[in-house]
């Protein structure tokens, strides 16, 4: 019982790790500072360059879509694509 109870409170501690972890963005909202703290490899340049594209080319259709911006790849879009959304 005393296991039980002790595995019970390290998982009910760890539940806001959890949900705070797992933020998502809408990536034709999301201002430069949002997309470089979701988007893990996005940091300055690359994130002006998705609001960049985004302004000259519209609303972004499908998260596949941000493969066109420089320097984003499949691999970094697979890796987020659970984090980011095209609609509210």
């Amino acid at each position: 019982m005393k296991l039980f109870n002790s595995i019970l409170l390290i998982f009910l501690l760890s539940l806001p790790v959890i949900s705070f972890s797992a933020e998502s963005i809408n990536i034709n909202t999301a201002d430069k500072e949002a997309l470089m703290s979701v988007i893990k490899g996005v940091g300055d340049k690359k994130a002006e360059a998705i609001i960049d594209y985004r302004q000259e080319n519209g609303p972004f259709k499908s998260i596949d879509e941000l493969s066109n911006v420089k320097g984003i790849g499949p691999a970094m879009i697979d890796k987020h694509r659970e984090m980011l959304s095209t609609s509210e």
